[in-house]
């Protein structure tokens, strides 16, 4: 499910949007909307959150320093909405999870008769109970909520005396019930127009429509609402054919038919045990395209949205992406889907996001619907993505599920791995890798500092719905990741296919997915336990020596975890250090770790397991440059003691890790920003910011051709173009520096970026002639196009830092002659930190061009409010 975010993520997740450097392919709502000023350039993707933000940094009064983010996505990673308000009430007690018991009842199927009105519902219910008990038969408590009226109960087709139950608000509990397996049958009445919760069964847009995830399925009928009880579910909806004449839920549909009155029904099964959670309904007045897909085995698939009647024409490229994710999971994990139907419905007012309901994923229609004419490159990318995270749950979430919430992580940090990894088989690996740490970083890493902090998988809990975090579904995703990191490609595969071998059509924990790996490696896994233990980011020191009479290499790795709330002792985590040496001439050179037989690779996975430990390569001749921590192999907080300048500019240039070449890159960027910084504040040493800067040494040479080096070389992604060049936010200075003035900060960011769009304008100007498409090319969503696009706005945008009217007429001709929204809101964008009279045409050109259009105008929102000049309301 991509939903919620807790309030203690919302202040991380709106860090992390205001201090993005993303690119045009993994933007959030589109690919230049971005705070200029002392924030950063752009918004990222988040995954279902949809949050409009103005917040104002120190002295307000000198206005650069405002910041307003817009954000939108989801969306790893990972499809989050801040919905608290709006959920019902829970029990004030603080549930643990070493009071995890098995429930004394299991319910083995259950049919549903839903009787669909205006004004009053009625849900029949019949579940048949098996015994899970030993001795005398126990009274069932099933779950409840206070708007749920029962009408009546039986057991065994007898009605139960009214001594026999009792009904409070949140429960309905059954004493002296029959020993060995019985039938249960409850109706109740709902009132889903009344139901303000979003959460059950609901009427919203004139459409019935549920979401039962975390604990909603007890708004509709008694249950044992919780996720280790899985029962086959028939289901039958009946309501009025002209005013519902689409009438869906779980599994393929049976029958169908006219009754009288002008009414209709239709009978789902679903053939698979599931949790209540991923029941889903929707009955209402909505239009369907199709496609048909055919699994490796030959079972034919009908793959269906379901949208309003004028969003029909923008869900081709939903299913294209739904096809994908179906031919990916069976390439890749071997997993096929096992139903004849797939159905996604998407609405403007569903309000979570999405949510992964077996064979019936529910989604707000942003996450559905694009054109190229109304969406961008992160539109494409964040609905590529979120179609195959909701399609990955039907094996990670939905066949295998949780036991309990505490287990969340098990099929959220999973499954984010898992579209994570299938974004980056679709379009650029190393970008997507980048785009996935900075969200982590700036999000979930200040979340695992504050006083929020927990682990992945908590310990106890007052009210679940705070757990849809970052934390567990973004580190939790690393975390899945470490397990591919320590295993190996095979490795991990092979631990996948035991996980689902032993635990398919079961509720399992993460224990259960640890043992899996273990087990079908024979690899000794055990210190992996403390990552679902312990928050915190650990932080790894690293020194190095070079023995050049022996030829040997040592690096040197301590590891420790600051203290968070509740867990003042830290112990060692396994981390696993991919490290890689550089040759003089910037080559790999090949390693021969002292204790290994593996001699021939270039890249090392150290295991550091311990407080300290030292790894030492061998048959070094010439003293290398480290790149540690490859492909940001784990979610820790790097230092290397004595890392000079030159040896990161040697990195920039040479490093064979994508990720590690661009992380040079913000290293030295991040160390330039702070030295000026510490040179503009003294004010008595020129009379501008500009002239201190100028003062204190400026940019130097070497980075600046350093980006010349970046931007010219041939064959480098324009994508990761983009990411390498782009400066990094003042959000991310701001806990380095005490006090900090962002006004400041914003001052010495735009001298660097002027500095460098002037002194590296033939270059720029190149990009932009080198990538522009020729009149009417057609727009295409894939890597390579989406990588033109990128530099290209990414060189507009630093050009019109210049404030050059040559520029600024450039730009509005862009504007009206783009023949997609990608480049049309990115050239928008670009003028926004400047009074020049092309900004305000363009604005108004905008509105009046989508004022119509509800997904396209939000697009339209954000630049206005992100204006860095004085007197900006």
């Amino acid at each position: 499910m991509l939903l919620r975010l807790s309030s203690s993520s919302v202040s991380g997740v709106l860090r992390y949007a205001a201090s993005s450097r993303a690119p045009a392919i993994v933007q959030g709502i589109h690919p230049a909307l971005r705070t200029k000023a002392f924030t950063g350039k752009t918004c990222g993707p988040l995954r279902g959150l949809s949050l409009v933000t103005s917040c104002a940094g120190s002295n307000v009064a000198a206005a650069p320093a405002k910041m307003a983010t817009e954000v939108e996505n989801e969306a790893h990673i990972p499809e989050i909405q801040a919905e608290e308000n709006k959920l019902p009430v829970h029990d004030p007690q603080t549930k643990f999870r070493k009071d995890y018991q098995p429930t004394p009842y299991l319910i083995d199927t259950i049919h549903l008769d839903f009787i669909l009105n205006e004004d009053v519902s009625h849900v029949h219910s019949k579940m048949h109970m098996k015994p899970n008990y030993a001795g005398s038969p126990p009274p069932l408590v099933l779950n409840g909520r206070k708007d749920l009226k029962l009408v009546s109960v039986k057991v065994n087709g007898a009605d139960v005396a009214s001594d026999k139950y009792e009904v409070t608000e949140k429960t309905l509990t059954l004493k002296e019930l029959p020993a060995g397996e019985y039938d249960i049958q409850i109706t109740t009445e709902v009132k889903p127009q009344e139901n303000t919760l979003l959460e059950g069964l609901y009427k919203s847009g004139g459409n019935f429509c549920t979401q039962c995830e975390a604990e909603g399925f007890r708004g509709i009928t008694y249950f044992l609402d919780r996720p280790d009880v899985m029962a086959k579910y028939t289901t039958r909806l009946e309501a009025d054919k002209a005013a519902y004449p689409v009438l869906l839920s779980n599994g393929n549909l049976m029958s169908s038919g006219d009754l009288a009155g002008g009414r209709h029904f239709a009978v789902w099964e679903d053939p698979y045990p599931k949790p209540c959670y991923l029941f889903a309904l929707v009955a209402g007045s909505l239009s369907m395209k199709e496609r048909s897909y055919t699994t490796k085995s030959g079972r034919d698939v009908k793959l269906r949205i379901f949208v309003q009647e004028q969003n029909l024409g923008k869900v081709d490229f939903a299913l294209d992406s739904l096809v994908k994710s179906m031919r990916w999971d069976e390439e890749v994990y071997g997993l096929e889907y096992d139903l004849d139907l797939f159905n996604i419905v998407a609405v403007d007012d569903f309000n979570m996001g999405a949510m992964e309901n077996k064979s019936l994923n529910i989604f707000n229609s942003r996450l559905v619907l694009a054109s190229p004419e109304t969406a961008t490159d992160g539109d494409y990318a964040r609905i590529e993505g979120v179609v195959g995270h909701e399609y990955f749950h039907n094996w990670t979430g939905n066949r295998v599920t949780c036991r309990d919430w505490f287990q969340l992580t098990l099929k959220e940090g999973l499954t984010v791995f898992r579209d994570q990894e299938f974004s980056a088989d679709m379009n650029s690996r190393p970008v997507k890798r980048i785009e996935d740490v900075m969200m982590l970083r700036v999000s979930q890493f200040t979340e695992d500092s504050g006083p929020m902090a927990h682990p992945i998988r908590p310990d106890s809990y007052i009210k679940m719905d705070n757990f849809y975090t970052v934390t567990v579904y973004e580190k939790g995703s690393e975390v899945v990741r470490l397990y591919r990191t320590l295993l190996g490609k095979e490795g991990f595969r092979k631990g996948m296919d035991l996980y689902f071998q032993r635990h398919d059509g079961h509720a399992v924990t993460c224990d259960d997915f640890l043992a899996a790996m273990a087990d079908a490696n024979g690899a000794d896994l055990s210190a992996m336990s403390n990552w679902y233990s312990q928050a915190g980011t650990p932080q790894v020191d690293v020194s190095t020596h070079y023995d050049a009479a022996a030829k040997t290499f040592t690096l040197t790795a301590k590891q420790s975890t600051p203290a968070t709330p509740g867990q003042p002792n830290k112990q060692p985590v396994l981390i696993p250090l991919a490290v890689g040496l550089l040759g003089p001439d910037g080559k790999d050179l090949p390693l021969h770790l002292q204790g290994s037989t593996n001699s021939s690779e270039t890249t090392a996975v150290l295991r550091l397991e311990q407080a300290e430990q030292s790894f030492v390569f061998t048959g070094v001749d010439a003293e290398p440059v480290p790149s540690i921590l490859r492909d940001f192999s784990a979610p820790v907080k790097l230092s290397v003691q004595g890392q000079t300048d030159e040896q990161l500019l040697f990195l920039f240039a040479h490093d064979s890790d994508p990720f590690n070449r661009w992380e040079s890159g913000q290293r030295l960027l991040k160390k330039l920003l702070l030295q000026l910084y510490s040179a503009a504040a003294d004010s008595s040493k020129g009379a501008s910011v500009s002239d201190r800067c100028q003062a204190a040494g400026g940019v130097s040479d070497k980075l600046v051709e350093a980006f010349r080096t970046i931007l010219t070389e041939k064959g480098l992604d324009g994508t990761f173009k983009a990411m390498a060049i782009n400066i990094p936010a003042g959000t991310e200075l701001l806990d380095q520096i005490p006090a900090a003035d962002p006004t400041l900060i914003y001052q010495v960011r735009m001298y660097v970026l002027k500095t460098l769009a002037a002194r590296l304008r033939p270059e720029l100007e190149a990009q932009i002639k080198e990538n522009d498409d020729a009149p009417g090319t057609p727009y295409a969503f894939n890597s390579h196009a989406c990588a033109r696009r990128a530099i290209k706005n990414r060189a507009i945008d630093w050009l019109n830092a210049l404030d050059d009217p040559s520029v600024h007429a450039s730009t509005l001709n862009r504007y009206r002659e783009a023949s997609n929204m990608t480049d049309q809101v990115a050239a928008l964008s670009a003028l926004m930190d400047s009074s020049c009279p092309e900004r305000e045409v363009a604005l108004q050109e905008f509105y009046d061009k989508w004022q119509k259009e509800p997904l396209v105008l939000l697009k339209w929102l954000g630049p206005p409010a992100m204006w860095n000049k004085p007197g900006n309301p």
